[in-house]
């Protein structure tokens, strides 16, 4: 399995005291809001919404999916929010993890050795995916910014599946938000 690189995106594997569960957050999204936001993908507060992240930014967690009513309408549910979509005031409810202790899991673009538990490193491929299936691919970046260096994810495990271990080509790792928009205390080990 990692020895292929098959990105999935940031998906929750756990909280550690209970059920992971997505905020709804109602207008959460922009009307036109002019990127993909896909099923997965991290994203970000930006002035009482929800946006994609970029580059090396902090977040809060990973896109689940949204519903709204378009101007025809018709009511939409999506594991993703499509760009340049317009609706109706008031029906867009976006739904995403934002919990700082939920621990995801991804798919990093290289090898990662046993010996990064404790480090961070930042996200590749950050808009990869398709939005035929509204999934996002992005991917871990296996150039590590250390332990005591901010990045953006901090390694916290292995995801324990069949045919993935330390080292193999695209090793999927368990990982906490290291740099949350509103924890400055989770940033530096």
């Amino acid at each position: 399995m990692s020895a292929t690189s098959a990105p999935f995106g940031l998906r929750p594997a756990f909280f550690p005291t209970g059920v992971v569960r997505a905020q709804a957050l109602a207008n959460g999204i922009t009307s036109a809001y002019s990127e993909d936001i896909l099923k997965g993908q991290p994203v970000k507060y930006n002035n009482g919404v929800i946006n994609e992240v970029t580059s090396t930014e902090a977040f809060v967690g990973a896109f689940a999916g949204v519903e709204w009513t378009d101007t025809t309408g018709r009511r939409r549910v999506s594991n993703y929010w499509p760009a340049l979509t317009s609706y109706q005031t008031g029906s867009c409810v976006a739904y995403f993890y934002n919990d700082p202790l939920i621990v995801y899991e991804i798919q990093a673009d290289g090898a990662v050795a046993q010996t990064s538990i404790g480090d961070n490193a930042n996200f590749s491929n950050l808009t990869a995916g398709s939005n035929v299936t509204g999934l996002s691919q992005c991917t871990m970046s296996s150039s590590l910014t250390g332990d005591s260096t901010f990045g953006q994810l901090r390694i916290v495990d292995l995801a324990p599946y069949p045919d993935n271990a330390w080292g193999d080509a695209f090793t999927i790792v368990r990982v906490q938000v290291a740099e949350h928009q509103f924890v400055a205390t989770l940033n530096a080990i």
